[in-house]
This record gives C-alpha cells, structure tokens and sequence, in this order.
C-alpha cells in the first residue's frame, strides 16, 4: 500500500470516528432470555432487533423532528424468568433512560416488565408475547405477534378440517401464561367446530429432565386423533419422544413454540410430520421476505425463525414510529406507534385499539428436519 494512499484510509477513518462521535444517540432497549430452557429465542429476538436497528444507523439512523439519530441498543438477558424481567426492565428505564423496550420473548416475563414501563410511560414493543393479558396492561404496550385465540383456533381448524381429527388430547405447562391461554383457545375452537377433548393434561415444569409418562399414558388410553403439544421447544421435543416411546402413533401438532431449530434435533424422527402455527414462512416471496432472509442468513449463518421475523418486525415498527413521531416524547412515540400502518416481513401491520396486530398465521410440517409452509390462514 503507497503512502499517499495509506494516509487517506487513516484520515477517512479519523473523519468517520468523530461523525460517529458526535451523532445524537436515542437509546431503545431491549430485553429477552438468552440463558434458559428457551435460549435460543432469546438470540433470534436480539439478532432480529440488531439487523434492523444496524440497516437503519447505516443509513443515517433515525429523523426525529428534522435531526438524525442513531439508534443505540441495551440489550438485557432475563434469563426467562419474570423476576429477573423485572429487574431488566427498572434497570434499561431508571438508569439507561430509555426512549422505548422491545421485549420480552415469554408472556410472563413481558408481564412482569410491562406494567413497570407503563407506570413510567416508557413504549413497550413485545416481539413473540402472544397471551391476551400482555396489552391490557395499558396504552404503552403493543406487540408484533398474533395472540393465542387466534393461533389456538388455527391449530384446532387445521387439525379439524385438514387432518380429519374428530377427537384430541392436550398437554400443557399449567405454570406458564402462553401454554394455559392456548390450551384454553384450542379447547374452545375444537370444540365448537364439532371436535371433542378427550383428554386435558397439564405439568408445572419444563425442562429437559421432566418425565410426562404419567401424562401421556393418561392420552394414550383416551385414543385421540390428534396431540396438541402445547410447550416450548425443548419440552414439545421430549414429549413426543417419550409418546413415541409408549407406542402412540397419532400427529402432532402445536403452536410458535416449535419454532426453533433446536426442536427437529431434540426431537428427531419422533417430531417428523407433525404440524405447527407460525407467524411466518422463508417460503413467502413478498421481496420484504426474501431480502430479509438472504440478509439475516449473510449476517447470522442461517435462516431466521419466527422469533428472529418478528423481532426484525419490531424494530422496523419502532424506527417508522420515531421518523413519525416528530419529537422524543415517549407520549408522542406511542401515538406513532399505535398509528402504524406498515408493511413487515410477517405481514402489514395495524394495530387495534389494545396495541394488537391483525395478520394472518402460517402452518408448517415438520418434514425431513425441515420446516415446510403448506398454507396461510386469515383472521
């Protein structure tokens, strides 16, 4: 490299330190479990958020009343406990101060922060708290995911209507707000449709270690069509290996929790053919979609899940909230946020008057390891 050449990198790099220096900064946290029996949701929703977040800071960040700012991301592990949710949440408003929280993955940990956010009129944007409570907190929250109603009536429609199942069994964790509320809306919709529940089972933990024989036996002898294994990843992947393990042979089907690459390794041949609602599919070719996956895949080394979709989602909700905001108002970026009218990667996004999104659903079967779309359900 020649002299004259070398001095004019250093001098480009010195220009670009100090515009780097001296940009306004507006501060956003984030708060999800990258520690846990759900970790691996924590580091799609971080990665989703920071691949939005970076695209816009490299186009200059954010216009907020005619000034750019860049947007500069805490990220807190809760540890997917509402404990330590809390504790996230308190410390990203009281001593990072703030402007807006995208967070958390579970719906328990979500509400355990966000009453602490409304109370201090901090914006919350939850990627994947699907329980109905999370909104009603107040005016503050808003989330990027359908709600458990409305994906717990599309897996009892589907395994109604397309796997012909006139009778199923449900297995839930009874501890955890997003498995009881699908359970109840899976219940109720196969129901209603002219379906019959013919075993209802519950646990109180999930973890790697937990025996569900006593569950599943109680299924096995009720002879259902159908199994909704209504539980994060790693603790879906166990029931069905053990439900194998007892003979039983009927489908699987569940909910987002599934989504994890982490499910089809845990699971193996026991997880195969089973069906799940999703909120998105790689599969979609909408341009927002496919730019999106060849983009996380070029940053991340593989292909993003739901939980990564609607954390990238979530941070394209806040950044055209802010350019529409027209001040730091936390008051005036919630109206922006609630006026939002914005084509997303798992669909256009408007919200209700509770801060909910109306969007379609997604299912995908489990299929050689894979994840693959077979159709689109509309609210």
């Amino acid at each position: 490299m020649n002299k004259k050449l070398l001095v004019f990198l250093i001098l480009v790099i010195f220009m670009f330190s100090l515009t780097v220096a001296s940009a306004k900064m507006i501060k956003v946290g984030g708060v999800a479990c990258l520690t846990g029996a759900a970790a691996t949701y924590g580091a799609s929703t971080r990665n989703g958020t920071r691949l939005a977040f970076d695209e816009q800071n490299d186009l200059g960040g954010v216009d907020i009343g005619g000034e750019k700012y860049l947007i500069h991301y805490i990220f807190e592990d809760d540890q997917g406990s509402p404990e330590q949710a809390a504790n996230a949440f308190r410390k990203l408003i009281d001593q990072d101060e703030v402007y807006a929280i995208l967070g958390s993955v579970m719906s328990s940990c979500t509400l355990a922060g966000a009453p602490i956010a409304q109370d201090s009129g901090v914006p919350v944007i939850s990627p994947t708290s699907t329980a109905v409570q999370v909104t009603r907190t107040g005016d503050y929250i808003f989330r990027s995911c359908f709600l458990d109603p409305f994906q717990g009536a599309v897996v009892a429609s589907f395994s109604y209507n397309d796997l012909n199942a006139k009778t199923a069994a449900v297995i839930f964790d009874n501890a955890n707000d997003y498995t009881k509320g699908l359970a109840e809306a899976f219940r109720e919709s196969f129901v209603s449709i002219g379906g019959e529940v013919v075993a209802y089972e519950s646990f109180t933990e999930e973890a790697t270690t937990v025996d569900f024989s006593a569950q599943l036996t109680n299924i096995k002898s009720a002879n259902p069509d159908v199994i909704f294994l209504d539980a994060y990843y790693s603790a879906a992947a166990l029931m069905a290996k053990q439900a194998r393990a007892l003979g039983i042979t009927v489908p699987f089907v569940g909910a987002d929790g599934w989504d994890s690459a982490e499910f089809t390794k845990l699971g193996g041949e026991a997880v195969e053919g089973g069906y799940f609602c999703n909120h998105y599919s790689p599969a979609d070719p909408r341009p927002i979609v496919q730019n999106f996956v060849k983009k996380y895949t070029e940053v991340y080394g593989g292909t993003p899940d739901a939980l990564a979709t609607l954390a990238y989602d979530a941070g394209l909700i806040l950044i055209d909230s802010l350019n529409r905001a027209g001040s730091l108002d936390r008051a005036a970026i919630r109206d922006a946020i609630m006026a939002t009218n914005l084509e997303c990667v798992s669909g256009v996004i408007t919200f209700d008057g509770w801060g909910d999104p109306i969007k379609s659903a997604v299912v995908n079967k489990v299929e050689g390891g894979k994840f693959v779309f077979q159709k689109f359900v509309q609210p």
